[in-house]
């Protein structure tokens, strides 16, 4: 009896593995193998959650890379600290136009360079933290901005001949209520520091800091505010050629600086496992053997499994100038999401991809990290904020810095 049930149980145990190798996944030949060529020390990855902070997130770790690179010191600085001041400042902005230009959670890399330069900040300890003052685990702006762009846009509609005061005494108010109130003076490793001086004490000097873009309705070495709502603060970008634009980039990475990168990710090509191509969709859909009407009608998500699928096969366009002005002017190259470039590496075919820090937790086939081709970033970015002296010594001379 003894026998039999040993028999019995490996013969159960050898079906159900057989079984389950039945049910494993087949494995894709076409999943890039990534050989880093170049990695740029950077911080933690972070968890935007439900909240439209790409913008501070992706920056601040900008920054903290380059406070790392300055100084050997990590730090985890408070993305609440700058989501307070820059959304007051929005909504005096706002309610000073009396409405008519956008209140938004969205924003861009100059709301956090204009934060530590006129505010300072201070490490993420020194605030709530992110999602507990109305009990959650993360930032979920849902309930917060459902009371706050109501509020502001009564203040900026209003029919009142004169405003009180009283109208930015209520916005605080909500501010403090789902961020936290911004400290005037903490302590940090035993020390005490107000916001101002806790910026001063990092070792980097902010007006190293430019931001680069390439487009051809405005003349190449000029700068200028791009126009994109969520550049309210009309902050001006060096315009240079596509091609130098990438110069900037990989020089940056080449010479241990990262990149605060900008740009689209609506793109079927950006998939939700941690890859971004610059599909060639005629090309692509050929593969599959279907016409490019039925590859137009799939929906975002089935284009993706087929990306997915090809892997570092799929077919990619060759970006042009002339490609970039006509998206950015016809709305396809939209500004939908900031990222941090730190990296470069190659997948099995030789082709090369930016190492790009994502605010989406440890999310995907590599944990936060996305493999992003160069043709993508040259197709779909719309400005980036660098440190100055990682542009090569040619093109700082065409800009004059």
């Amino acid at each position: 009896m003894k026998k039999i049930l040993t028999f019995a149980l490996m013969a159960f145990v050898a079906v159900g593995a057989q079984a389950a190798k039945k049910k494993a996944p087949a494995k894709n030949e076409n999943k890039p193998v990534f050989t880093v060529v170049k990695e740029n020390p950077i911080t933690t990855i972070k968890d935007q959650n439900r909240s439209g902070t790409c913008w501070d997130y992706s920056t601040l770790s900008f920054f903290e890379a380059e406070i790392l690179k300055a100084t050997g010191k990590k730090y985890t600085l408070c993305e609440a600290f700058v989501a307070n001041k820059t959304y007051m400042e929005r909504a005096i902005q706002v309610v000073r136009y009396h409405g008519d230009c956008q209140f938004a959670q969205g924003g861009s890399s100059e709301d956090v360079l204009h934060t530590l330069k006129t505010h300072g900040i201070c490490p993420i300890e020194a605030m709530p933290f992110p999602g507990s003052l109305y009990g959650d685990s993360l930032n979920n702006f849902n309930e917060f901005f459902s009371v706050l762009e109501p509020y502001v846009a009564a203040v900026a509609k209003s029919d009142a001949k004169k405003l009180s005061k009283a109208w930015k005494t209520g916005m605080q108010g909500i501010l403090d209520a789902y961020l936290g109130k911004c400290p005037e003076k903490f302590t940090y490793e035993g020390k005490e520091y107000t916001p101002k001086s806790f910026m001063a004490s990092l070792g980097i000097n902010l007006d190293d800091y430019v931001s680069i873009t390439s487009y051809t309705h405005h003349p190449f070495y000029t700068a200028f505010a791009v126009e994109v709502q969520d550049n309210w603060r009309f902050p001006l970008s060096y315009n240079v050629p596509m091609d130098e634009m990438m110069q900037i980039i990989d020089n940056a990475v080449k010479n241990g600086y990262t990149v605060a990168w900008g740009g689209d990710v609506s793109e079927p090509g950006f998939t939700r496992k941690g890859l971004a191509y610059a599909v060639d969709d005629k090309k692509t859909q050929s593969l599959q053997g279907s016409d490019m009407a039925k590859w137009l009608k799939m929906t975002a998500a089935k284009k993706r499994d087929i990306i997915d699928s090809l892997g570092c096969t799929v077919p990619e366009i060759v970006p042009t100038q002339e490609m970039r002005q006509e998206r950015f002017d016809n709305w396809e190259l939209t500004d939908d999401h900031g990222m941090h470039i730190f990296g470069v590496a190659k997948d099995q075919n030789g082709k090369e991809y930016y190492m790009v820090q994502n605010s989406w937790g440890k999310t995907g086939d590599y944990k936060g990290i996305w493999y992003m081709t160069k043709a993508f970033i040259a197709a779909n970015t719309m400005d980036f904020l660098i440190n100055k002296n990682a542009i090569p010594a040619e093109i700082r001379k065409k800009l004059g810095l």
